[in-house]
């Protein structure tokens, strides 16, 4: 009966040891390590990429698009359609899960795509439309935006909705609409693009691609507003 009582005592205290070790290990120096090593090899990354203005303000994450809208007239109305701010460049539509209406108390981004088959009719609205409004809006008085010259980002969203890049074919569209709006010379905003179009990852993988948050962050600071 001692035995027993002394065999349990022991493994209890085993126990209890290997939980103080791993505790330790796992819950206070492994995170502790994984974190010093990101902060001083990849500190942007870790930090969630943070783009920042001109006076140090974080405005968004590289990583995650944003929308550029002007303000509702009605900002209680839900039905209200959201009217794209034009001195901007514009994101890739996000047509996905749209926002939260499970809890309204909060404004929430939701990530998802469409999960319309390619010949359904409103997924086929939705790119009729939205070509429209992109050969619309971008056409100016010196300058007129194609139908076959809009490339497929500038209609389609992306599969998480949240893509942060466009095209440079579809930023070079906006070029002439956003040198209207903030009366600035087209060469100036052509280069702002230029400046801001990113290579093929390594040379081969993936396509040249334009960060949305990045190219605005420029161009306000050029415009001053």
């Amino acid at each position: 009966m001692n035995n027993s009582v002394s065999s349990t005592v022991r493994l209890i205290g085993a126990g209890l040891r290997a939980l103080l070790v791993l505790t330790v290990i796992c819950g206070v120096v492994y995170p502790l390590a994984v974190t010093g090593i990101a902060q001083a090899l990849f500190n942007d990354e870790a930090n969630g990429s943070e783009i920042k203005d001109g006076s140090g303000r974080v405005v968004g994450s590289s990583l995650i698009g944003q929308t550029y809208n002007l303000p509702k007239r009605d900002p209680e109305d839900a039905e209200e359609a959201a009217e794209p701010d034009l001195k901007w460049f514009q994101p890739r539509p996000s047509n996905g899960l749209g926002g939260n209406s499970v809890n309204t108390q909060y404004s929430l981004v939701l990530s998802g795509a469409t999960n319309k088959a390619a010949d359904n009719p409103d997924l086929v609205k939705l790119v009729t439309d939205a070509k429209a409004a992109v050969v619309s809006d971008n056409s100016t008085a010196t300058y007129e935006v194609r139908p076959e010259d809009v490339p497929a980002d500038a209609i389609t969203s992306s599969g998480s909705g949240l893509d942060p890049h466009i095209s440079p074919e579809y930023a070079r569209i906006q070029v002439h609409r956003v040198a209207e709006r903030n009366h600035l010379d087209v060469e100036q905003v052509d280069k702002l693009v230029k400046d801001h179009t990113s290579g093929r990852t390594l040379g081969f993988m993936g396509e040249p691609r334009v960060n949305v948050l990045e190219l605005n962050t420029a161009l306000k600071a050029l415009t001053g507003s």
